[in-house]
C-alpha cells in the first residue's frame, strides 16, 4: 500500500506538470508517448518480441499523425493513412503467414486502436476547446474524465474491501464484488462534483473558464459520473480478460505497486471517449 501511494503521489505531481504546459506540442508528444507504451505494452501481451517489430515501427508513425494532428493539412491525410496502415498489416499476415498469428495480430490493433482511441479523446477537447476562446476549459473536463476513472477504482477497492460480498465477475478478476462497483459509481460522481465544485471557485476568480457552474450542471456532472463509472468498470474487466487469456499480471511495470500503464488507464479507456463527446451535447451544443 506504501508504495502505491508514493507511485500516485508522483504521478499527481507529473500530471500537474504536463497539464502546464497544455497549450504546446508539449502536451500533445506526451500524450503520444503514453499511448506508444500502451501500444507496446498490448504488443508484449500478445507475445510478440523483436522478431515482430515491424508490427509495432507501424504504429508509431500512425500514432504521431493522429496525435499531432493540430493542422488542416495533417488532418486531410489521416484518411489515406490509416488505409495504408490497414492494408499493411493484412500484407504482414499474408507474407508472414506460417508464423503470424491472426489472433494476436488482431488482437494488437483493436487494442491498440481502443488505446489510441481512447488518448487522442483528450487531443480531441483540447482541439474543440482551444484556449483563445474557451479558456482552460478542456483542462477541467480533462480533470472530470481523470476524476471519473481514477475516484471510481479509489473508491471501489475500499468499498469492496469493506462491504465486498457478491463476486461481480468472478472468472474475468476474481476480486471485483457489486458492492465495490456500487462504491465505485459513487465515487466517481463524489470526485466529479468535488472537481467542479474547485473549477467553479477558480471560474469565479480567475476569469480562466467559460462554463457557468449552476445547479443543472451538477446534475448533469452526477449523471455522467454514473455513466462514466460503469464504462470505467467496463474497461477495467475488458483489460483483465485480455490479461487472463494471454496469462499475465500486469501489463507492466512503469508504476511500481500500480503495473504499466494499460494497468492505471484501463478505467480511462471507455470515459474519455464518452465523456469527450457528452462535452459536445450538454455544455457547447451550439458552438461545436
Amino acid at each position: 500500500m506504501k508504495t502505491r501511494i508514493i507511485t500516485a503521489a508522483v504521478g499527481l505531481c507529473l500530471l500537474a506538470v504536463v497539464l502546464a504546459f497544455f497549450d504546446t506540442v508539449f502536451f500533445d508528444l506526451v500524450l503520444a508517448l503514453i499511448c506508444l507504451i500502451g501500444m507496446h505494452e498490448v504488443y508484449s501481451a500478445m507475445g510478440f518480441g523483436r522478431r515482430q517489430w515491424y508490427l509495432f515501427a507501424m504504429a508509431i508513425p500512425y500514432t504521431l499523425l493522429i496525435m499531432l494532428s493540430s493542422s488542416a493539412a495533417v488532418r486531410a491525410v489521416i484518411l489515406p493513412a490509416s488505409f495504408l496502415v490497414v492494408l499493411y498489416y493484412n500484407i504482414c499476415l499474408i507474407v508472414k503467414h506460417g508464423t503470424l498469428d491472426f489472433g494476436r495480430l488482431a488482437g494488437f490493433v483493436y487494442f491498440g486502436g481502443v488505446i489510441l482511441f481512447c488518448f487522442y479523446s483528450l487531443i480531441y477537447l483540447k482541439r474543440q476547446l482551444p484556449i483563445d476562446q474557451y479558456g482552460y476549459d478542456a483542462v477541467y473536463f480533462i480533470l472530470l474524465i481523470l476524476c471519473f476513472a481514477w475516484g471510481g477504482d479509489t473508491a471501489a477497492y475500499f468499498a469492496g474491501r469493506a462491504f465486498g460480498r457478491h463476486k461481480l465477475a468472478p472468472i474475468v478478476s476474481p476480486h471485483k464484488t457489486v458492492e465495490g462497483a456500487v462504491g465505485g459509481v459513487i465515487g466517481s460522481m463524489a470526485a466529479g462534483l468535488l472537481v467542479t465544485f474547485v473549477y467553479g471557485l477558480l471560474s469565479g476568480r480567475l476569469q480562466v473558464f467559460t462554463v457557468n457552474i449552476n445547479p443543472q450542471h451538477y446534475l448533469v456532472i452526477l449523471g455522467l459520473g454514473a455513466l462514466a463509472s460503469v464504462l470505467g468498470i467496463l474497461g477495467d474487466l475488458f483489460a483483465s480478460a485480455v490479461k487472463r487469456q494471454v496469462g499475465i499480471k500486469d501489463y507492466g511495470t512503469i508504476f511500481p505497486g500500480h503495473g504499466g500503464i494499460l494497468d492505471r488507464f484501463d478505467s480511462v479507456m471507455f470515459i474519455a471517449p464518452f465523456v469527450s463527446i457528452a462535452v459536445r451535447h450538454f455544455f457547447y451544443l451550439s458552438s461545436f
